[in-house]
């Protein structure tokens, strides 16, 4: 398995090519199968990074949505302009929810910024799920992922429209992908709005692993309570992972945190890094 991560916020110092950075994220997965691309940031710099990486948007299998949200969904409107085919799409039945940030005092739109039929003309052919879904012989989409572990609350600022007035929104189209081998799990999310104890748990409960091998991606932990934030912490040490590439929504403060927890086993996984398994 290989993961090369094509869109984050943050362009590394020393990087070898001239990468584009935004608050996005995007995740070329290798199975030696398939190629797979999870999630595509939110604008046309997904084709400069993926160009620089010397990987066309045709040669592409299938791709996977983890949420409705702007900054991991936007991107794909360029992928399938540049793509020419069609080009399979696993992703939650609620993901064109309309959504809401309430931070600073604004609201604004943090949706998807396309219609549905705007990107199927483009090409997608939707695979649209809720229950737990396998993509390859190893690698499991998650579907809907029961939010059971007390203290993950998520961010109370990403909102919905309830009868006129703010509700938090639980981001409940939100997925993750399981990669198993024997009884050893890497979860590889976007941002993980689920809860990342509660993503765990369920990818064991789906794919019968015991033992998680590893983390990949966003976690969400920098905007939620401080409760979450420790205890998650705690629990992800707890599991013993070989390593934790966290990025995107994880946030400086939290990835210093992590880094401290992991020592040699954090991975600030930029633009650019590569990560086999």
């Amino acid at each position: 398995m290989k993961v090369t991560v094509v869109m984050d916020n943050t362009v590394p110092t020393g990087a070898k090519h001239h990468f584009l950075g935004e608050h996005g994220l995007s995740l070329l997965i290798e199975t030696g199968e398939k190629r797979i691309l999870m999630d595509a940031g939110q604008s046309v710099a997904i084709i400069n990074n993926l160009s620089l990486l010397d990987v066309s948007p045709r040669s592409l299998d299938m791709a996977v949505l983890s949420h409705g949200h702007y900054d991991h969904a936007g991107g794909f409107f360029h992928v399938l302009q540049h793509a020419q085919k069609k080009l399979p799409l696993y992703a939650h039945r609620d993901i064109f929810t309309e959504r809401y940030s309430a931070a600073g005092g604004t609201r604004k739109y943090i949706g998807i910024p396309y219609v549905k039929d705007q990107l199927t003309t483009l090409g997608v052919e939707w695979r649209l799920i809720t229950e737990p879904t396998q993509l390859t012989p190893n690698l499991w989409l998650s579907g809907s992922v029961p939010r059971v572990t007390e203290y993950e609350h998520g961010d109370a600022k990403l909102v919905l429209e309830c009868d006129g007035c703010d509700c938090q929104d639980t981001i409940a189209d939100d997925m993750s992908l399981y990669h198993v081998v024997g009884k050893d799990m890497v979860v590889i999310g976007g941002c993980t709005h689920s809860g990342l104890v509660n993503t765990v748990r369920h990818g064991f409960s789906v794919t019968g692993a015991t033992r998680l091998a590893g983390w990949v991606g966003g976690t969400h932990l920098g905007p939620v309570s401080e409760e979450q934030q420790q205890e998650t912490i705690q629990a992800l040490a707890d599991w013993q992972p070989d390593f934790v590439a966290a990025n995107h929504c994880t946030g400086f403060a939290m990835m210093s945190a992590l880094r401290e927890k992991f020592k040699a086993k954090f991975i600030p996984a930029f633009i650019g890094t590569v990560m086999e398994w």
